[in-house]
């Protein structure tokens, strides 16, 4: 900074060295940061952030990665469901995470992200849940109840009443909240081929009772003959 002092004619003279008007020069360094003028510190601080354009591609980078990881959650998955993730903890979510068994995978994106790695796939009838905040649930399994059955019991140790089930995708269909209770009380595998098997043997047994009968009858009359014939011939 320079500064310039003037000096005006007085009654004396001069001395022969000086003029009537002296400037005097100086510049000073601001040592301490907090003493440079407003405008300085908001360059300062555009200064440390990245381009718009770099934010952008970051951000475009991330969401892409995100429709990415989803995609693949979707491989062989037997069920999809949302959850309200609003009013969640980081703890409580940690906490959740723990609970589910391995073949459930728990994750937390936008609903517009979801949205476009589900488009023209099975999943699509998702959509109605597409609404608020939703943490998103991955079934790779066959056995459904066991899957959502975690989840209800931390809701209700947790006293999470808000956060219900959204809705979710099995099979292709759409499952409002109020339907859940068909997921939950759905047979597990080994109970569906047990009823398989019963059904199947059931009839079999039927039919081999039905098949049987006559034979033994028929074995029954041709002793009743032979011994017939027998007792004909010693006469």
């Amino acid at each position: 900074m320079e500064a310039t002092l003037f000096t005006f004619p007085t009654s004396k003279p001069p001395p022969p060295s000086l003029s009537y008007s002296h400037t005097l020069s100086f510049k000073t360094q601001f040592k301490n940061p907090l003493s440079l003028p407003t405008s300085h510190l908001l360059i300062l601080r555009r200064s440390s952030l990245p381009p718009a354009s770099i934010r952008a591609a970051i951000s475009r980078t991330k969401k892409e990665e995100t429709v990415e990881k989803v995609r693949r959650q979707l491989e062989d998955c037997y069920l999809l469901a949302g959850i309200k993730y609003e009013g969640f903890t980081v703890k409580q979510f940690q906490e959740l995470r723990r609970s589910l068994p391995e073949t459930t995978k728990l994750l937390v994106a936008k609903n517009t992200l979801v949205l476009k790695a589900i488009e023209g796939t099975k999943w699509e009838v998702l959509k109605p849940c597409m609404n608020g905040m939703n943490a998103w649930m991955f079934v790779h399994s066959e056995e459904i109840p066991a899957a959502l059955k975690p989840y209800r019991d931390f809701q209700k140790e947790k006293k999470l009443d808000t956060n219900d089930f959204t809705g979710a995708v099995f099979e292709g269909k759409f499952y409002t909240p109020e339907e859940f209770k068909t997921l939950e009380l759905m047979p597990t595998r080994a109970e569906v081929y047990a009823k398989v098997l019963g059904a199947l043997q059931g009839p079999a047994m039927a039919v081999m009772g039905t098949l049987q009968a006559p034979a033994r009858d028929l074995v029954m009359v041709l002793k009743a003959y032979v011994k017939k014939l027998g007792e004909s011939g010693g006469q």
